[in-house]
């Protein structure tokens, strides 16, 4: 059986087309369709229904899927042991909420390239819902979401923590010093808000929404740097996790208003697909997250 065309019906079965799995793999549509047919042939199944221009996996195409898996990730680990030196060399894909993505700024890719020369990232920012999309069509490697929490047994939790959020502001805010600010008057005031829909800011609108209350933000810019450094400047008040927030706070330029209880749950997690193969490679860098972007640097499973 012929490695290759395992690898073409993964993909193919993946984003659920043979165009797109043509131009993922670097080859002809026909060279994909010519593949597939082999591996048909040779398993006498079928392993697709094709209806127009979809294509959907059999039962039988179902259960070789599990099976090339398997397959996939063996042959994986076999050139690995095989062909790895001492140094590790290779790309990792890695999707994450914006804010986060600072993690391989400065001294954190400093130190990631110094441990690693032989390692590069493609890093791409995106909302929880397009990650899940892209792990799930093998687009990217590993992901990082900052969301309600996500349980779901197609992906494995390498590591998570509860992040802490909170409506913040300047320090010569006239709201700095008040306490038990009612959320009906605090909305009345100006904010500077990440992207609507996005992640935390998502949670946000959709505690107030529960209690009959909205904001129409002066300003919405996904870069949470711009935010703080417009929120010292009196601008706007915002809502932020505090890992984002706690030096500027830390440092009296940030402060974080005391409002009536408004609980909203935030997590950060670390997840892969259950059936994707962890490289090397993917193992350094998930490691180099949960030293750099955990409070615990316990890892999970």
């Amino acid at each position: 059986m012929d490695i290759k065309n395992l690898t073409t019906f993964i993909c193919a079965a993946e984003l659920g087309s043979f165009t797109k799995a043509a131009a993922t793999l670097g080859y002809s549509q026909s060279t994909v369709s010519f593949q597939i047919k082999q591996l048909e042939t040779e398993l006498d199944a079928q392993l697709f229904e094709r209806v127009g221009h979809t294509i959907l996996l059999t039962e039988k195409g179902r259960e070789v899927l599990r099976y090339a898996h398997q397959v996939d990730k063996l042959t994986h680990e076999l050139l690995d042991n095989i062909q790895q030196g001492e140094t590790l060399q290779g790309r990792v894909r890695m999707a994450m909420a914006d804010s986060l993505c600072s993690v391989f700024s400065g001294e954190g890719f400093r130190l990631l390239r110094e441990r690693y020369p032989g390692l590069s990232l493609k890093l791409l920012a995106a909302g929880t819902g397009d990650m899940l999309q892209m792990v799930n069509q093998n687009e990217v490697d590993l992901i990082v979401t900052l969301d309600s929490h996500i349980y779901n047994t197609e992906y494995v939790i390498f590591q998570e923590e509860k992040v802490g959020v909170h409506f913040v502001a300047g320090c010569s805010c006239p709201l700095a010093q008040q306490a038990d600010i009612p959320l009906r008057e605090l909305v009345q005031h100006p904010f500077i808000l990440t992207e609507r829909g996005m992640s935390y800011r998502r949670l946000m609108d959709e505690k107030l929404a529960g209690l009959s209350l909205e904001i129409q933000p002066v300003l919405e810019i996904g870069s949470t740097d711009c935010i703080c450094a417009l929120l010292e400047q009196n601008l706007g008040i915002s809502f932020l996790p505090d890992y984002v927030t706690e030096q500027a706070v830390a440092a009296g330029r940030l402060v974080y208003l005391q409002t009536e209880p408004f609980a909203v749950d935030v997590w950060k997690q670390l997840l892969y697909h259950r059936n994707k193969w962890i490289s090397p490679q993917m193992k350094a860098v998930m490691q180099h997250c949960v030293e750099h972007m955990f409070a615990s640097d316990h890892a999970g499973s």
